[in-house]
């Protein structure tokens, strides 16, 4: 599973995840792409299934990119852990997702077989996302 190999800080805070995606917003590599419509966390666990969904569907054409990193530690506490006993270990990664962020691209393979590899993606995906292509 993804995850980073070092961190400066173990623990972080939730934070916000108001406004829309000012970076990676735009295709970079492939033509078609899985584009986010509503904030959330996106694990690790999650990205790594639609990847597996997209490239076992698409078998050996094409090439799939993904543009989100789980960098953000998520910890939690014990079941029936008393209150005061300070804040849980860290338990998974998620990546911070904004409206308006691209997920995944892919090229390499033409639209229908992209569009329907891309839909088994987003039922991995815990958020609203959309089906995009560049147009030439």
């Amino acid at each position: 599973m993804l995850m980073p190999k070092k961190m400066k800080y173990r623990k972080q805070q939730r934070g916000k995840m108001t406004g829309t995606a000012s970076r990676g917003n735009d295709f970079a590599f492939g033509k078609f792409a899985i584009k986010a419509m509503e904030p959330g966390w996106l694990t690790a666990r999650a990205i790594e299934a639609a990847r597996r969904a997209m490239t076992r569907y698409i078998k050996k054409g094409g090439q799939v990119w993904i543009r989100v990193f789980p960098d953000k530690p998520v910890t939690h506490s014990s079941a029936e852990t008393p209150m005061g006993s300070g804040k849980g270990a860290v338990d998974h990664f998620v990546a911070v997702i904004r409206p308006g962020l691209i997920l995944f691209e892919m090229d390499g393979v033409d639209q229908t077989l992209a569009k329907e590899a891309m839909r088994l993606a987003q039922h991995k995906i815990s958020m609203k996302t959309k089906f995009i292509s560049k147009e030439e």
